[in-house]
């Protein structure tokens, strides 16, 4: 039998309860009615890490995993944090106002462009890695704090066994064999969301990000909740049902890292940049699902023309509801990275609050992106090197981290860059130059405001 991760019912029931727990529906007795027929049955709970189960499931059980996933998704949070535009925004008092357009310095764009690839290059090879084994891997190469490229040489034999690189990775992006930047989802959506601006204008709507997707997106690229919007669109669902139809990953990561083109193409307008980022996550995200990207896409809009990480954050948090579970999350970090001079001690608080939650949730990473940020204070290397160190999405944290703090400083400093090439499976993509990306999203400025 295939064994396809993040589709097969079986495997999303676990998840869904995990994600009934944290939404607060895990006190609902239907709720905890449906969990316990599950384990009665045979069913497992959710893996730790992986997105499938190792074996094919006991008899029937595929059967009551779908009943058992419909019963719970007639079934809302009772949390205030809505998924719709004019809710959160109504929810917001600091909701920035509508802003006149601004063209952004071109080397600020170029440098958001490098800082998102070189966060992804960086957290790469440690991806799916816990904290513990990053620290171990950097040091015994003397790269702690981590201040540059992973490398292999020097590593000693039982710790590269005890952590073992991402084997789809460590073939081109270790220091001794980087060449140019190597495909990765985070950079492929961010491509995919230059491409609908270009096609669709500034006035897409989430079924032109869905075409996209479909016309563009490989299958085998996507993950988590995207290859469960994706599988829906394939079974004839719309927006906003694609995000809601058996996917318990719908407050995960994904849609933060499909942001910060529509903040780029938004310089100096955060509401603009977190609306384009609604349109885009709805796909297949809600709640904080959806709150992650419009923070993303507001912090990457207002870092280009921003002169602090302070008012960088600001604009990020002003539209995002203040009592989601998101906003909370990054106020206590940015408190904690300001006060506390070491950065491992500011990590051990994140996990203390948000160690229960699955590596690639959007809370937990919106948090240790934050607190990356303030506690790098402009310097490149300690903000990517810092959300790597956090150990959860390493390249996601990092690229997104990496976007901003190049746009606010300008510039990436050259070691982190690469031959200027990188790589894609999408069409038309592979090869593409970081140079010609950033002239690209320039002319979506030029264009807003003709």
């Amino acid at each position: 039998m295939i064994r396809l991760t993040w589709v097969q019912p079986e495997d999303l029931v676990g998840h869904e309860l995990r994600q009934a727990a944290e939404d607060g529906r895990g006190a609902i007795p239907e709720v905890a009615a449906a969990g316990d027929r599950w384990r009665a049955a045979g069913g497992h709970d959710a893996p730790p890490r992986a997105g499938a189960s190792t074996g094919p499931a006991p008899e029937g059980l595929r059967a009551l995993a779908g009943e058992l996933l419909d019963e719970l998704a007639t079934i809302g949070s009772p949390l205030p944090e809505p998924s719709s535009l004019e809710e959160i925004v109504a929810s917001c008092p600091d909701w920035p106002g509508g802003r006149a357009a601004v063209r952004p310095e071109p080397g600020r764009v170029l440098a958001a462009w490098w800082g998102r690839a070189a966060g992804c290059l960086l957290g790469k090879p440690v991806e799916k890695i816990p904290r513990e084994g990053i620290r171990a891997v950097a040091e015994a190469t003397g790269n702690w704090p981590i201040r540059g490229w992973f490398t292999a040489k020097g590593l000693p034999p039982e710790i590269a066994e005890r952590w073992p690189w991402n084997r789809r990775s460590a073939a081109t992006s270790l220091a001794e064999n980087i060449d140019g930047v190597p495909e990765d989802d985070d950079l492929n959506y961010a491509l995919l969301a230059l491409t609908v601006l270009e096609r669709h204008g500034p006035g897409f709507t989430t079924e032109d990000v869905a075409r996209t997707w479909l016309d563009a997106l490989p299958a085998g690229r996507v993950f988590t909740a995207e290859r469960a919007a994706y599988r829906n669109l394939l079974l004839g669902l719309e927006p906003p049902a694609t995000a809601t139809h058996r996917n318990p990953f719908r407050e995960w990561i994904g849609a933060l890292i499909r942001a910060d083109v529509y903040g780029w193409a938004s310089p100096g307008d955060p509401a603009t940049a977190a609306s384009r980022a609604w349109r885009d996550a709805r796909l297949s995200h809600t709640a904080n699902g959806i709150y992650g990207a419009m923070f993303a896409a507001a912090m990457c809009a207002q870092a280009l023309v921003a002169g602090s990480v302070d008012e960088v954050i600001e604009a990020g948090l002003s539209v995002v509801p203040p009592g989601s579970r998101l906003a909370v999350a990054v106020r206590q970090a940015v408190a904690d990275a300001a006060a506390e001079p070491d950065f491992e001690r500011v990590a051990d608080r994140l996990y203390a609050r948000h160690g229960q939650l699955h590596w690639v949730h959007t809370v937990n990473n919106a948090a240790l992106l934050a607190a990356a940020l303030v506690h790098g204070a402009g310097d490149f290397a300690a903000t990517v090197g810092s959300a790597v160190a956090g150990g959860w999405d390493t390249d996601s944290a990092a690229a997104t981290a990496g976007s901003i703090a190049g746009a606010l400083a300008g510039g990436v400093p050259a070691q982190w860059t690469t031959r200027d090439r990188l790589a894609s499976s999408l069409p038309g993509f592979d090869g593409v130059s970081i140079e010609s990306l950033a002239a690209r999203t320039l002319a979506l400025n030029e264009g807003d405001r003709q």
